[in-house]
């Protein structure tokens, strides 16, 4: 299974990842990273660890956890 983290504290709202993959990653309001509803564990979506590679902050974390 697949954690993907997005830590708010560093994100600047590039939108990079959002670019990398738009099935996993979205903006808010603020134009902040989040991750879309119900995509918590990236679904399966090769570019989730692309996507954290070009956050220029890195602001994403992606890790593999047992389950």
């Amino acid at each position: 299974m697949t954690d993907i983290h997005i830590d708010t504290d560093v994100c600047i709202g590039a939108g990079q990842c959002a670019l990398a993959a738009p099935g996993v990653f979205t903006q808010d309001d603020d134009g902040f990273s989040v991750l879309l509803p119900g995509r918590e564990g990236g679904g399966g979506d090769l570019m989730v660890r692309e996507a954290a590679r070009a956050c220029p902050v890195g602001a994403i974390k992606v890790s593999e956890t047992a389950g």
